[in-house]
C-alpha cells in the first residue's frame, strides 16, 4: 500500500546502463563543443585542442580518448574524429527516500565527429575499436601575425619613401605566410600585413605629417569573400 501510494517503488539502479548514458550525453555534449567551423584546421589539431581538453559542463566521470584522425576542413574536403568514452559510475547507496541506490558500473562507447568548414559537426555512434593505448594528438602552432607586427610595421614606416615602402615592409616581415600590401594614397604612406586564413590583419598609415596612425574597419571585411587584409580597407572601403 505505501509503495503505490508513492511515486512509484525504486528499483536498485543498474550503473552500466547509467555509465552508457553517461558517455552518450558527453558525446552530444561533444559534438555540441565542437560546433560550427569557422577556421581551416588539421584533425590532429582539433583532437589535441579542442577533444582533449574538459568540455565545459560536461560530464566529469567520463574519459575521452581520440583514436584517429584523419582530413582538415578547407574547401568542400571534411575532417573526421573518432572519439572513445569511458564511463565509471561509482555505487550509490540509499539517500532519499524511495531511492534504493545503483550497482557500480561502466560503459565504453565510441563515436566518428565529422567537421566541415562552414557547417556545424556531426556525429554518429560506431564500434569501438580494439585499441589499448589510443595515439597522442599533437597541435602545430598555428600561422598568425608574430607578437611584434606592429612595432616592425610601425618602424617600416617610418624610415620608409613611396619608393621604398614595400620592399621595406615586406623586409619587415619575412614569413612565408604573412601577406604584404602597400600603397601611396595622397601623400600617405599604406601598408596592411596579415594571415588571411586566420582573419589577423594589421593596418597602418603614415599620415603626410609623419603620424602613425591605426585606422578603423569593418572585420567583416576580413572574412571570406570579402576585401581581405588589403590597404583598401583605408583607400577605397566597401560602401
Amino acid at each position: 500500500m505505501l509503495c503505490l501510494l508513492s511515486a512509484g517503488c525504486a528499483e536498485y539502479g543498474d550503473g552500466d546502463a547509467m555509465a552508457r548514458d553517461d558517455a552518450a550525453a558527453e558525446a552530444k555534449s561533444l559534438n555540441k563543443s565542437l560546433g560550427h567551423r569557422s577556421r581551416a584546421r588539421d584533425a590532429e589539431y582539433i583532437a589535441a585542442t579542442e577533444i582533449l581538453d574538459p568540455v565545459e559542463g560536461g560530464t566529469s566521470n567520463v574519459r575521452r580518448e581520440p583514436l584517429a584522425w584523419s582530413g582538415r576542413t578547407v574547401g568542400g574536403a571534411k575532417a573526421t574524429i573518432d572519439v572513445r568514452f569511458v564511463a565509471t559510475v561509482e555505487e550509490g547507496e540509499v539517500n532519499t527516500f524511495g531511492n534504493l541506490g545503483h550497482s557500480a558500473g561502466q560503459a565504453t562507447r565510441c563515436y566518428r565527429y565529422l567537421l566541415e568548414l562552414y557547417r556545424y559537426t556531426s556525429f554518429e555512434e560506431i564500434d569501438c575499436p580494439s585499441v589499448v593505448t589510443p595515439p597522442v594528438p599533437t597541435a602545430a602552432p598555428i600561422p598568425t601575425l608574430p607578437d611584434d607586427a606592429r612595432d616592425r610595421l610601425t618602424a617600416a614606416l617610418r624610415n620608409a619613401t613611396p619608393d621604398t615602402l614595400a620592399s621595406r615592409v615586406r623586409a619587415a616581415f619575412p614569413e612565408k605566410h604573412v601577406i604584404v600590401d602597400t600603397v601611396t594614397h595622397e601623400n600617405a604612406l599604406v601598408a596592411a600585413v596579415g594571415v588571411p586564413a586566420e582573419r589577423a590583419c594589421l593596418l597602418l598609415v603614415r599620415t603626410p605629417d609623419g603620424a602613425i596612425e591605426s585606422p578603423a574597419y569593418d572585420r567583416i571585411w576580413l572574412e571570406p569573400g570579402e576585401m581581405g587584409c588589403r590597404t583598401g580597407l583605408y583607400v577605397s572601403p566597401p560602401r
